[in-house]
């Protein structure tokens, strides 16, 4: 007994001929070349303000969060066809997460702004001031020398003296 029903199979039913199939292959391809272009800018820019101290540590925060945000279009947009859906269908999806992601901001900012006028931070160690632990046992060696040597304390009990 042979399986049928009223559906046309899955070949002719998209109708898609090889022009489109080529079409959508190049518009994928095109947005691989771009996340990789992204990303190995981001890697380049990542080792550069690694190794020079004059380059802005919030400004560079920035730089990648917004390349981040680019990567995360490129993947909802096309990789999971958001692209292809109607106005107000793309902002049901992409609005309750843009509120909350601004939300998390907010509030971060709030709680992070605040935070260090609040709580106060211990000195750091002899260890980190000193950079390795030999400094460290160094300085603590030199720290010893100019102490004043401690004062004798009273005298045992029964008036003996023990050497």
């Amino acid at each position: 007994m042979e399986f049928h029903d009223d559906f046309p199979q899955y070949e002719f039913r998209d109708q898609h001929g090889e022009a489109d199939g080529k079409k959508q292959r190049r518009r994928l391809w095109n947005v691989f070349w771009i996340m990789l272009g992204i990303t190995i800018f981001e890697l380049v820019l990542g080792s550069y303000a690694a190794s020079h101290s004059n380059v802005s540590k919030t400004m560079l925060k920035f730089v990648f969060i917004g390349f981040t945000i680019l990567k995360a279009y490129y993947i909802v947009y096309s990789f999971m066809h958001l692209g292809h859906e109607v106005k107000s269908m793309k902002w049901i999806i992409i609005g309750p997460y843009t509120t909350f992601i601004l939300y998390l901001v907010f509030m971060a900012t709030i709680t992070e702004g605040s935070y260090a006028g609040t709580h106060k931070v211990s000195p750091p160690d002899k260890v980190y001031r000193a950079g390795t632990i030999e400094e460290a046992d160094k300085q603590k060696e030199a720290e010893e020398k100019d102490a004043p040597l401690p004062a004798e304390g009273p005298a045992p009990a029964g008036g003996e003296k023990h050497e």
